[in-house]
């Protein structure tokens, strides 16, 4: 029997389309560009919206390629992504609106018009489409990328425009964006040319088959799929959630700090059971890249709290240093974590309450905070209010010089113990943006031209150890991450200890809060 295949494929679009119009909305526009930019999260024009083919996935359908003439479309939960295919694009000018796509009429009417048009990027010059339950748009921003702009209400080239309909660069294929699964292929706007796309291709920050093949395996530790790498690409991910320099010769060349190893060690210790009150959890840095002010910001408050017997237990500011330690300081595009502690040691911090992290604004804004030397011998004042109205105590707290700690595990371990969380700086891999649980160690799951690195300032703040299923004990360290409590083990991560994974004992700071005797509590606190 002959089976009219074009007629299943074209029945199976009208069905995906007309079912994804009466349950999916538009994607949701990209947010003002912060750290990075992506392109606009719309529907591209000639190809199913169900397809879900956007930089930052957040599609309500996606369709698995079965044949090339067929195409099955199945639901899946927001954020999930289809399968990379190959979709073959007639060369045609349409115009780009939300009324027209693979020739199915979808809404009609006057949007702009009714409403009017806005110059520049205004997310508030929407129209709403209650046919859709969604919105579209009347601003220039909606039309800035040719005929992407699909988040444009049906009449905006008509009515905003004048009927100038930009057309679809001819084609015959479309490489749509995949991000999680495999490989990621896009057409940066940067390279698109009228006549053609001159595509490239990264590697996904988060792939299911690298996820599935360490969690396969068995490696000791078990990989994720963490929602808020989606769309993120590998250089992404190494460029915007570390952000710390390689240290330099110099500082690898500071004398250690050596302890005394008479006493024993136990087996587990975590510097929140001995202090509980006192250390700090784990930050988030968002896709700002400094761990470098992060990492330095919380030792530092937890040593202070420490060495100040719990009198002065402010979370210090991450922000502070980013926007004020600006001398050979790169803010959230990277920095060095001794240029942190000097600037800690002869400025100081306020307190995160005082200066919060601007997450999701500008990062690197001019520096709100400045303070100078106080008439007491070796303490600061501020001399500008609080950047956050929500709090007046823009009291400065300081550090004494850093120093650095023998790279020998045991000696680590003491420093920990006695003085409190410790700076560690690590190489990150590929592997570690999966990291859910269990004692992290690299592997070469992933393929060598997928494998990247970067430098990474994390906080250890303990250790323990476990048996193995073949009776052998692993060590390891348990470090406080920047990346927010969602990630790891609630923020956490343990990593093998004793051998130098990832280079994490190769250069350990620690630092002094600094103290007066006023900052101690009265001696009868403690008379038993």
């Amino acid at each position: 029997m002959f089976v009219d295949y074009s007629s299943i494929f074209i029945l199976s679009l009208n069905l995906c389309h007309v079912t994804s119009i009466l349950l999916g909305g538009f994607p949701k526009r990209p947010s003002q560009p912060g750290t990075f930019n992506y392109p606009p999260a719309v529907f591209q024009p000639g190809i199913p919206p169900w397809l879900g083919v956007q930089h930052h996935v957040s599609g309500s359908f996606v369709c698995i390629n079965v044949t090339a003439l067929f195409c099955v479309c199945v639901c899946s939960l927001p954020g999930l992504c289809s399968m990379c295919v190959l979709w073959e694009v007639p060369q045609e000018a349409e115009p780009p609106g939300l009324h027209k796509s693979n020739g199915l009429t979808l809404i009609a009417g006057t949007y702009c018009e009714k409403f009017g048009w806005c110059a520049g990027r205004d997310d508030k010059c929407t129209a709403p489409l209650p046919e859709r339950n969604a919105t579209c748009y009347c601003d220039s921003f909606c039309g800035t990328h040719s005929w992407e702009g699909s988040d444009c209400c049906p009449d905006y080239w008509s009515f905003c425009r004048s009927g100038a309909v930009p057309t679809r660069p001819p084609t015959t294929k479309w490489l749509p964006v995949c991000c999680f699964d495999s490989i990621l292929i896009f057409c940066p706007l940067s390279t698109c040319r009228q006549s053609q796309w001159e595509c490239s291709e990264f590697v996904c920050l988060i792939r299911q088959e690298l996820i599935d093949s360490i969690n396969g395996h068995q490696v000791g530790w078990m990989a994720g799929n963490y929602s808020h790498f989606w769309g993120m690409t590998l250089e992404e991910g190494i460029k915007h959630r570390l952000g710390t320099d390689e240290p330099s010769p110099s500082i690898l060349e500071m004398t250690e700090m050596k302890a005394d190893l008479s006493n024993g060690l136990p087996d587990f210790f975590t510097a929140s059971y001995k202090w509980s009150n006192w250390i700090h959890g784990p930050l988030d840095q968002g896709n700002c890249a400094a761990s470098w002010a992060f990492s330095t910001a919380s030792v530092a408050a937890d040593r202070i709290a420490i060495h100040s017997q719990g009198r002065r237990t402010a979370n210090l500011s991450p922000q502070n240093l980013i926007s004020c330690n600006t001398k050979n300081q790169n803010g959230c595009h990277g920095g060095n974590v001794a240029n942190a502690w000097w600037y800690l040691r002869k400025n100081g911090l306020v307190s995160t309450e005082c200066y919060p992290f601007m997450n999701g604004h500008s990062y690197e804004s001019s520096c709100m905070m400045r303070s100078e030397k106080s008439n007491e011998r070796g303490k600061r004042h501020a001399v500008t209010p609080c950047p956050s109205s929500a709090l007046h105590s823009n009291e400065i707290h300081l550090c004494t010089p850093a120093y650095r700690i023998s790279s020998n595990e045991t000696e680590i371990m003491k420093e920990i113990m006695e003085n409190g969380p410790v700076q560690a700086i690590m190489r990150v891999h590929e592997d570690f943006f999966l990291y859910k649980g269990g004692v992290y160690h690299h592997t070469s799951a992933a393929a060598k031209e997928n494998r990247r690195q970067g430098t990474h300032a994390v906080k250890l703040v303990g250790w323990g150890r476990k048996k193995q299923n073949g009776g052998g004990i692993m060590k390891f360290w348990i470090a406080a991450n920047s990346w927010g409590t969602w990630w790891g083990e609630d923020g956490y991560f343990r990593i093998l200890r004793g051998v130098n994974e990832c280079d994490i004992e190769k250069l350990i700071i620690g630092a002094w809060g600094y103290v007066d005797m006023l900052d101690y509590p009265p001696h009868e606190e403690y008379d038993t």
